[in-house]
């Protein structure tokens, strides 16, 4: 664990980590704030429009994504995304821990249907420069509380209660179990109480991160992706075009890459 007396990071917000002492409980609290807003100067760099029905429930899914990003180690690269059927959209949100990097979109276009909402979590550990099995999850899920989802979620795959609170003023927290838990007072805790948490509890502070909105995208990579397919069918990919518009599948940044330019990296770059 990182120096609980560390200084404050100085890009992006603040999520911190505490431990309730007698209650064996973790505390990840964060102000969302600059990450909505760093969220909607990138939408408006983008030319994307997200409607607002669709908007709040990926805030909420990125409030709770952060706090459980935070209470994570920090060698993770973690995934999720929620498939809803009322509204029916897909939302995706990903951090890389090491860099402090958060990043998602909303999919409306080519959602699948289905008979329950679905939570899709993926998580990858850098051990010793080397990416591990990714670990995959699902949960199904009904009802538009995406709260709700990320505590079922908790209670499935994580096999411990994870309790998730709105504090206002985009403000948010997460109680998590730890060994010994005390299950009593993580099931009836009040919001209340979690506001007014430091004057009633006892807490140690662990870790403060910083998380920025950022991607890491770029033509390179892109190019990287396309290469395979150009290698071996390029009229499927251009038909005809002399070059094609794609999107960052990760944060929906459009890249116009040229054909020439595309069979060029895919030269330069053979497969190994």
């Amino acid at each position: 664990m990182a120096d609980a007396d560390q200084p404050a990071p100085q890009e992006g917000i603040v999520a911190t980590t505490e431990f309730v002492r007698h209650r064996n409980v973790l505390l990840s609290r964060a102000r969302l704030s600059d990450l909505y807003l760093d969220y909607y100067l990138h939408l408006a760099d983008c030319g994307m429009h997200v409607a607002e029905e669709h908007d709040r429930p990926f805030k909420e899914m990125l409030a709770a994504f952060v706090l459980h990003a935070v209470s994570r180690p920090r060698n993770e690269l973690i995934a999720w995304t929620v498939n809803l059927q009322d509204p029916r959209l897909n939302l995706f949100a990903t951090a890389d821990n090491e860099l402090g990097q958060v990043v998602g979109r909303v999919f409306v276009d080519n959602v699948k249907e289905g008979a329950h909402n679905l939570f899709f979590c993926e998580t990858i550990r850098n051990v010793r420069g080397q990416y591990d099995t990714p670990r995959r999850s699902t949960v199904d899920f009904d009802g538009p509380d995406l709260f709700a989802a990320v505590e079922l979620f908790y209670a499935r795959s994580e096999q411990r209660p994870g309790r998730f609170f709105d504090l206002g003023d985009e403000n948010f927290a997460l109680l998590s179990a730890h060994p010994d838990c005390d299950l009593a007072w993580l099931r009836t805790v009040t919001l209340e109480e979690v506001r007014a948490i430091a004057t009633q509890e006892t807490l140690a502070p662990i870790e403060r991160r910083a998380y920025r909105w950022r991607c890491g995208c770029s033509e390179e990579r892109i190019m990287k992706v396309l290469a395979t397919t150009v290698r071996q069918d390029p009229e499927s990919l251009f038909q005809g075009e002399d070059s094609i518009a794609t999107q960052c599948p990760r944060c929906g940044v459009l890249y116009r890459i040229s054909r020439k330019a595309l069979e060029a990296w895919a030269a330069k770059h053979p497969p190994k």
